[in-house]
């Protein structure tokens, strides 16, 4: 099963704090080996057909050793224990039902009243039938535990959120195994009037004498379109999304119903009350034997608090985000999520205007240039797999390679934020992307080290049977707990846009609300320029991890 948690204040408006994320199933974090290598800088397109090895996927026995190795760490990190097989004659009555389920919140250990710094207890009843063994600390009689650090004074309310019952978690398994390219995608080919359009995508179970090979020579991204009819594949124009298959029964779906259990709130089996208070100062801590991972933040007064000692400031002006990005460039990389912070920074700083480059508005690359103040903002999409609808070929391009012709310095900043598209194929498929361009972020800092490289995560989204069976949480944090694994070390900086969606009032959206994005630009803006107490060499970009 799956569940999220979260904390809020009651008395002043909605206060929320992230309460132990790694509570939703997965708490693991750890290290991974880290290696760069030199390659060329430019990028091809269309390349021969390679050995028939090249066609078959997942190619980890093509990669280097190291990689190989890595990835099969990775894949162990996220490996989910077994869930209940469906029976055929599946009932309402046999699965995980969230109203008849409750959490309680436990007396504190010792006794005595709460205070700040002090960790609350809560121990959750799931009444499933089943009992299935996950990452949250499962007592295995159908009880859970999760733990919340009490940072701030005052009233406090938990909230605990049942996102998918282990029945459902069965249905997701068997779909990924089942149907890994159940997205697919369409390229037009055109030569003169005649045009032609064929199926592409990261793997083509065809003979190679039907397909265009456009695997990448750099990253040796894989890419393929079955051949036109007429035209050749260097015809090839633009890429699409060209569908999603869905194949579940009707019996499957009953697992994903809003409002009943998908994302339904547990009830707390009675009524209580959580006062606390300021911390006492010979207080000694009181740690309990549940595997946890800490926030990275919370909320105060709708203020994102990071926990790493970042100090957040607050660009609520044109003038102070002008004054903090005078002479530089910045550049942002990934799917829409990042694209949504290029358009916020446009709307929200008027000194920062939108140049015309005449290209896609969705999948960019587009560009914002404050002349006065010579300041620099793009933003391009990466590379396939990514579902938007007819960019052009020529437009197409990895982040890694990307990454390679840029020069980088300390008036350069650089964001990366790539996941949500890659959350219905086998993590083979995202593993690699990363692998390629953890090596490009290596080659780019130790070529200008002082060049500020930030990682985006990945966030709770709003779910229906389409989100759930292309988009789900279960999916998303799989591959953010991969990303945040494959950067660990490195000296880049995150923004944890999980905690800071999961930890706010406002619902869950792929796109989050602008109050959350205000708070993600803030905290990138207080990295590219920490406050001037903060200028220190400890203080520069970070180790992540």
């Amino acid at each position: 099963m799956k569940r999220l948690f979260r904390m809020f204040s009651l008395p002043n408006g909605f206060i929320f704090l992230f309460l132990a994320v790694g509570f939703l199933i997965f708490l693991f974090y750890s290290q991974q080996l880290v290696e760069s290598r030199n390659k060329p800088t430019t990028i091809s397109m269309a390349v021969p057909v390679k050995p028939d090895k090249l066609k078959t996927f997942p190619p980890s026995h093509q990669q280097p050793s190291k990689e190989a190795v890595e990835m099969d760490v990775l894949k162990n990190l996220i490996a989910w224990p077994s869930t209940p097989l469906l029976p055929i004659n599946l009932s309402w009555n046999d699965t995980s039902d969230p109203a008849h389920s409750s959490f309680t919140v436990l007396p504190k250990r010792g006794g005595g009243q709460w205070c700040v710094g002090d960790e609350l207890e809560v121990l959750i009843q799931i009444y499933n039938f089943q009992g299935v063994a996950g990452k949250v600390v499962d007592h295995l009689n159908g009880s859970y535990s999760a733990l919340f650090p009490l940072l701030w004074e005052g009233n406090v309310q938990v909230e605990v959120i049942l996102v998918h019952s282990s029945e459902a978690v069965t249905v997701l398994q068997q779909v990924s195994r089942l149907q890994p390219y159940r997205i697919f995608f369409r390229s037009l080919f055109r030569s003169g009037p005649l045009t032609e359009s064929t199926l592409c995508n990261v793997y083509i179970d065809a003979p190679q004498e039907q397909l265009c090979n456009y695997t990448d020579l750099y990253t040796g991204e894989p890419w393929f379109c079955y051949k036109p009819k007429k035209l050749s594949c260097d015809a090839r124009v633009t890429h699409a999304m060209g569908g999603f298959k869905k194949n579940i029964s009707r019996r499957e779906e009953m697992l994903f119903q809003r409002g009943i259990n998908l994302k339904v709130s547990i009830p707390p089996s009675s009524r209580y009350n959580i006062s606390v208070h300021p911390r006492v100062q010979e207080q000694t801590k009181r740690t309990s034997n549940i595997v946890r991972k800490e926030p990275s933040g919370y909320y105060y007064h709708g203020v994102w608090r990071p926990l790493d000692g970042t100090k957040l400031q607050q660009f609520n002006s044109s003038k102070a985000a002008s004054q903090c990005l005078r002479r530089k460039v910045l550049h942002l990389f990934g799917d829409s999520t990042i694209r949504q912070w290029f358009e916020y920074l446009i709307s929200s700083f008027s000194d920062l205007k939108k140049f015309d480059l005449h290209t896609s508005q969705q999948a960019g690359p587009l560009m914002a240039l404050d002349y006065t103040n010579n300041i620099m903002v793009t933003y391009r999409c990466h590379g396939p797999p990514i579902r938007f609808a007819n960019v052009p070929v020529s437009q197409l391009r990895y982040i890694a390679n990307e990454l390679d012709h840029i020069d980088g310095g300390p008036n350069t900043a650089i964001v990366i934020g790539i996941w949500s598209h890659f959350s219905t194929f086998p993590v083979d498929v995202y593993i690699r992307r990363l692998q390629s361009i953890r090596k490009a972020v290596v080659r780019l800092l130790s070529r200008a080290p002082d060049t500020l490289v930030v990682i985006r995560t990945a966030n709770p989204k709003a779910l229906t049977v389409y989100e759930t069976l292309t988009n789900s949480d279960w999916y998303s944090i799989q591959r953010d707990k991969l990303l945040r694994e494959v950067f660990k070390g490195l000296n880049v900086r995150l923004v944890d846009a999980w905690d800071m969606v999961l930890a706010h009032h406002l619902p869950h959206n792929l796109h989050p609300q602008p109050p959350i994005i205000k708070n993600m630009i803030d905290l990138l803006l207080s990295y590219i320029c920490p406050p001037p107490k903060d200028k220190t060499r400890e203080n520069q970009p970070k180790r992540l991890g």
